[in-house]
């Protein structure tokens, strides 16, 4: 999708379609208090060109547009406009409107107008938010919201935008630079979202490491991918065991941005489980919703992504991308629940759940990426179903065993815009985890189970300034939504740009 800069009045300017938010002026509080007496909405357009309001001035005062969040409504041939439409899309309450909803908002834009076979649009961004913020936010939002995962229709519709036109205000140069730096990352969360979508017998451990390479190779990153016999040549029994029981075999994926001028340290490790299919292995899944497990290689997607961003936004710091990537298949070759697995860093580990796999391949590739240097680490993962429980479908759990790295990836997530809350990492947990044969169990039990499984990956990370992503929750859409399509997310690849270019400030 090509985006173009444009400080002309939104009245002059000749598009397929111009986008105006609509923001309710009342006040939150007052709204919900009088909800039961017929209120009306006090609408009012986001833009400081007159000529836009008085086309739809009759439309908003009608009491037929509620103001609710991404409701849309579209005129055809709007007077004193040179747009051939105009499409009004409500952003709800004023006062809480963030450069967080003006994405989803710019992402309905995409989706509502794609749907009609229209091709490209201008976007006139809200003067509440500043330009830098709004044009990054409308291009992000924009971009997944042109992301669809019906690749194998048959009947698949070409529908797709085009061409963003973005109408606001300030330094040009400056405002085209924010948005270049937007595209590569929403592209690249789109490059994630292409991996993930992928079903799993075209997206096996060997074709996921080839399209990692593929990318290193397009935007100049040091890839090396290891088959089975060195990662057991390196004794990563861990991520072996979940390996043993497939005919496909593993891949340890390694990728390398070393930028020139980049100071000796800090060197970032991203870790990412690379699982393309979870059966659950002998401790075996139920069938239901089993065709989803496709997607439990998204953690080892966004890293793949993020790398790519990284490399093509080229902030002055190393960081080190490993994908510990296999099938979790039940097997005569599969281990068993009892059985005891000795990990790269030596740790023992009594396996009580074959389906409590993703935290075993993650124990390798954390302690891998501390034997490359790595100063500091991030993980992600679909790890549990137990986050889900206690995060639901709207945050990504953030686990992390240092207050300051902590805060700085907080800031970051904050700027990218995704929602994530912190849980705890308190000692009482190690209970859940220790065994009476081995040094500890890959599965504490019902309670508590996210926090379980990351207390497991903090053995493995150790000292090491780390955090821990379960995006279990969040790595799959599981209803359409107005500004981004069911299916993959590419939640967190945006939060570890930022993350990474903290450190580069």
């Amino acid at each position: 999708m090509k985006t173009t800069i444009s400080l002309s009045t939104p009245a002059e300017l000749e598009t397929e379609s111009l986008v105006v938010i609509a923001l309710n002026q009342a006040d939150p509080a007052q709204t919900e208090k009088n909800k039961n007496k017929d209120a009306k909405p006090q609408l009012k357009l986001a833009t400081s060109d007159p000529a836009v309001p008085s086309v739809t001035a009759d439309l908003l005062s009608s009491g037929e547009v509620t103001g609710r969040p991404f409701e849309t409504n579209l005129l055809h041939k709007p007077a004193g406009l040179k747009a051939k439409r105009l499409l009004v899309i409500s952003g709800g309450p004023a006062k809480k409107f963030t450069s967080y909803d003006l994405r989803r908002v710019a992402g309905t834009a995409v989706r509502t107008l794609k749907s009609r076979g229209i091709r490209s649009f201008a976007f006139i961004a809200p003067p509440g938010i500043p330009a830098e913020e709004a044009v990054r936010a409308i291009v992000e939002g924009a971009l997944v919201g042109n992301f669809d995962p019906d690749y194998y229709r048959s009947d698949r519709k070409d529908q797709k935008i085009d061409a963003l036109t973005i109408l606001t205000t300030g330094d040009k140069s400056a405002l085209e630079k924010v948005a270049n730096e937007a595209q590569v990352i929403g592209d690249s969360q789109n490059f994630t979202r292409d991996l993930v979508n992928e079903p799993s017998n075209r997206m096996t451990p060997t074709i996921l490491a080839d399209r990692a390479k593929k990318m290193c190779e397009e935007v100049g990153l040091k890839c090396e991918v290891f088959g089975a016999d060195k990662i057991k040549e390196m004794k990563m029994g861990a991520f072996w065991s979940v390996a043993q029981g497939s005919d496909e075999p593993p891949a340890l994926i390694v990728m390398k941005y070393e930028p020139s001028g980049a100071p000796e340290k800090p060197v970032l490790g991203l870790v990412g489980k690379g699982i393309t299919f979870d059966t659950g292995g002998i401790s075996i899944k139920p069938a239901d919703g089993m065709e989803k497990m496709k997607y439990d290689m998204a953690g080892g997607a966004t890293m793949i992504g993020a790398m790519r961003a990284i490399a093509l936004l080229k902030p002055k710091v190393k960081v080190i991308g490993i994908v510990c990537a296999t099938e979790n298949m039940p097997s005569g070759k599969a281990q068993k629940p009892g059985d005891v697995q000795i990990a790269m860093s030596g740790k023992s580990i009594e396996i009580i759940n074959t389906d409590a796999e993703g935290r075993l391949v993650l124990a390798d590739g954390l302690f891998y990426a501390r034997q490359l240097g790595c100063t500091h680490l991030v993980d992600a993962a679909t790890l549990t179903g137990a986050v889900v429980v206690a995060l639901g479908y709207a945050n990504a759990g953030v686990f992390a065993n240092d207050d300051a790295i902590y805060e700085r990836f907080h800031k970051a997530n904050a700027e990218a815009g995704e929602k994530m809350w912190r849980l705890p990492l308190d000692d009482e947990y190690k209970e859940n985890i220790k065994s009476t044969i081995a040094d500890m169990v890959n599965s504490g039990g019902r309670w508590g189970g996210a926090i379980n499984a990351a207390m497991f990956l903090q053995e493995f990370a150790e000292d090491t300034p780390w955090i821990h992503l379960d995006i279990a929750g969040t790595a799959w859409m599981e209803d359409q939504k107005p500004w981004i399509a069911k299916g993959p997310s590419g939640i967190a690849l945006r939060s570890l740009v930022e993350f990474v270019k903290s450190y580069a400030s």
